[in-house]
């Protein structure tokens, strides 16, 4: 790979190197690394686990579908057993969606693997160098902002 050498280089090696994540981290890329997750339940799954209080609307917000299409992915997680609808003891007309034992054994493994993945392509850095790019990589994404 080559290195940049100034700030437009740099912007479009990011870009590329971004770009080659997203290919890379399809649906179909994580069937094959754990074959028993479909992986448009393991969506609804990762939003769930990701907050406290989910909700479908929170659900449809974190995989940018329509409230329609998020409503139908949390019933079919709720009937696959990775989540749970548990009312609001304070809105009765409101569920917010928990993991099930299941769920979080689905999480679990998907964590390992991609973890696993992630210590095979840093096998030749040193931990500092771990260190940093998780530093760094935490900062760029916390500095993304959605262009809408």
């Amino acid at each position: 790979m080559h290195l940049p050498t100034d700030d437009d280089a740099a912007l479009a090696a990011i870009e590329g190197a971004m770009v080659a994540i997203r290919r890379r981290q399809t649906r179909r890329a994580l069937a094959r690394t754990v074959p028993d997750a479909d992986p448009a339940l393991f969506d609804v799954v990762d939003a769930v686990e990701a907050g406290e209080r989910v909700t479908v609307t929170d659900v449809a917000a974190a995989l940018d579908v329509a409230q329609p299409r998020a409503s139908k992915l949390a019933a079919a997680a709720v009937a696959a057993g990775l989540v749970r609808r548990e009312a609001d003891q304070r809105d009765g007309r409101r569920a917010f969606l928990a993991l099930t034992a299941t769920g979080r054994e689905l999480c679990d493994r998907v964590h390992a693997t991609r973890r696993a993945r992630f210590a095979a392509a840093t096998r030749d850095w040193s931990a500092d160098d771990r260190v940093e790019f998780a530093r760094l990589l935490t900062r760029f994404v916390d500095g993304l902002t959605d262009p809408s």
